[in-house]
């Protein structure tokens, strides 16, 4: 697990000033994959009670902007954050309780996929969310 000296480190790579609440935010999303914003203002607020809601928004925005994080929105759930960026890497979510994992790419490299027809597009990455019930809420068989 990443400390403080490596997210001041990863902060100035990509040239964003180091401040308390992004190390925060940082902190929080390496030790809690797939966090709410909620979840990650508490976790915040542990270290710095008085950040606002704001704050932790801005911050969200700039470190997913500046590829330090991966915001992943499965539908009908809200926003969560990640710190695993930049390989292509795909979800399972449980239906029931919400759970979510990482899944890694089955084949070859990102985008892992080939798209059928990509309307001239350049493709870098694919999305992929698989969708079930995790072991915790799979009914037992009789």
């Amino acid at each position: 697990m990443p400390g403080t000296a490596d997210y001041e480190h990863m902060l100035r790579e990509v040239e964003l000033r180091v401040t308390q609440p992004r190390l925060a935010v940082l902190s929080a999303v390496h030790e809690h994959a797939h966090a709410d914003t909620e979840s990650i203002i508490g976790l915040v607020r542990q270290q710095l009670p008085k950040v606002s809601h704001q704050a932790v928004y801005d911050v969200l925005r700039a470190l997913t902007a500046a590829g330090l994080l991966r915001r992943i929105q499965p539908m009908g759930t809200v926003a969560r954050y990640e710190a695993r960026v930049g390989d292509n890497h795909h979800h399972v979510v449980c239906r029931s309780c919400g759970a979510i994992h990482d899944v890694d790419c089955a084949v070859g490299a990102a985008p892992c996929l080939t798209a059928s027809d990509a309307h001239g597009f350049s493709v870098d990455e694919a999305e992929v969310i698989y969708w079930g019930l995790c072991p915790d809420c799979t009914p037992e068989s009789s």
